[in-house]
């Protein structure tokens, strides 16, 4: 069964992304993300959602 959660090595891998850029977004509260303890975590179903939201903003009507 996959994990539901993913780490910000897994996030920055599936978004093709820099695990500092995550790192930062993270913090900022530019993505969306969990602490458990002192490690950020990400749940794919949420990083898809985000996905999503972020295309419907950047579209642009031709």
């Amino acid at each position: 069964m996959e994990s539901s959660v993913m780490t910000i090595e897994e996030v920055a891998d599936y978004l093709k992304m820099k695990v500092v850029t995550i790192y930062k977004h993270a913090q900022e509260g530019r993505i969306p993300a969990f602490k458990v303890g002192s490690k950020w975590r990400f749940k794919k179903q949420t990083i898809d959602e985000w996905i999503e939201r972020q295309e419907k903003k950047t579209k642009r009507v031709f």
